[in-house]
């Protein structure tokens, strides 16, 4: 393996993860009705998005029902306030079943 074809596939991990955090920034905005340039890494769900906790909880059921693999608990959903922790934690949360290549897709 030479440096060229590390670097080759560095640039398409990374835009792998790019397109797959737009995914989900897309699939926020379409759940709660606003621009999808209003929804960074940053954007509070409460405060920018002006959604309140039973939106979020509809949007991590939206999540769940696309993706089968994805759960969220009541104390996810009380936790993850801004869009960089549902990414975060859509990365890092372990899955119900490990075959669905769906999710690993997604956030890749």
């Amino acid at each position: 393996m030479t440096i060229a074809s590390l670097k080759i596939e560095s640039n398409a991990t990374a835009r792998e993860e790019v397109l797959g955090a737009k995914d989900v920034r897309t699939l926020i905005a379409h759940q709660l009705g606003v621009d999808v340039k209003r929804v960074t890494d940053e954007a509070h769900f409460a405060d920018d998005l002006g959604a309140d906790w039973l939106d979020r909880l509809e949007l991590m059921i939206e999540i769940e029902a696309q993706f089968p693999t994805v759960e969220f608990t009541d104390n996810d959903v009380d936790q993850i306030d801004v869009v960089g922790d549902l990414i975060h934690h859509l990365k890092i949360a372990p899955v119900a079943k490990s075959d669905d290549a769906a999710v690993e897709a997604l956030l890749q």
